[in-house]
């Protein structure tokens, strides 16, 4: 007998599993098939039970093993025909995660859905690399802005971004750095913190921080690479291990 079809969106976290939600483990838990991302540490997987079907749909730039249309028609297709279907991405489905088209493209054939919201890595990663996205008189506000659209240009929102004194976070922009430097360096902030955080919350974490005129080097030199968080702003110099390397650069304003 086959279930009453349902979909719930969860959203998984940055990577460390203990970050992932009661809710959400609650909800994988009772899953009768889960989609799951690249971005998602597998250990999670091991929360749903050992006869649920688990589907790999996982993209990445210029490795995309599945369109998203495709996993749109394969969600209706999972739970019409084995009920409650799980859909993991990393961090939260909502940003970036495209998550809106797939359960607007489920309510179209009436099957329930429901969003279990993850904590996004734009947030923690920075956090728990010792960056406050804001901090009362250094930034009073932030923007999450995702390196590459689809048309694989960089957004033009950094454009703007990049006149004003907000934190702005960069989402799958590591390829993009150098256009990224160019854009601050244009803006004459060629002094401003930036740092770099690759496998934010897990075990091989690394990043690299300096200033927009040096960063390349430091991503070179520590072999930073995807994926990766970007925190550009005046809150990086917190970082305990920032003002070393501030004064290292002779980096110091003149009064």
């Amino acid at each position: 007998m086959v279930k009453e079809p349902k979909i719930t969106l969860v959203g998984a976290g940055p990577g460390d599993v203990d970050l992932m939600s009661i809710k959400g483990a609650k909800a994988l838990a009772k899953a009768d098939v889960v989609l799951y991302d690249a971005l998602v540490n597998e250990e999670i997987l091991s929360l749903a039970p050992e006869t649920a079907v688990k589907i790999f749909v996982g993209k990445r730039a210029g490795k995309h093993s599945m369109k998203q249309e495709e996993i749109n028609q394969l969600l209706v297709d999972c739970a019409l025909n084995y009920g409650y279907v799980v859909r993991l991405k990393g961090g939260d489905s909502f940003v970036f995660g495209r998550g809106y088209e797939e359960i607007d493209f489920a309510a179209s054939y009436n099957i329930e859905t429901d969003v279990i919201p993850g904590i996004s890595s734009s947030i923690a990663v920075p956090a728990l690399c010792g960056i406050p996205i804001t901090h009362r008189g250094v930034s009073e506000s932030f923007w999450v802005i995702t390196g590459t659209t689809t048309s694989g240009k960089i957004s033009d929102d950094i454009y703007v971004a990049a006149k004003t004194q907000a934190t702005v976070v960069v989402l799958m922009g590591v390829n993009k750095i150098a256009e990224i430097v160019k854009i601050y360096q244009k803006e004459g902030f060629g002094r401003l913190p930036i740092a770099i955080i690759q496998n934010g919350s897990m075990p091989n974490e690394r990043y690299a921080l300096g200033v927009i005129n040096t960063i390349e080097e430091q991503i070179a030199e520590k072999g930073i690479a995807a994926p990766a968080v970007i925190v550009i702003g005046a809150v990086v110099g917190l970082h305990p291990k920032f003002q070393p390397i501030l004064e290292s650069y002779e980096f110091v304003d003149a009064e």
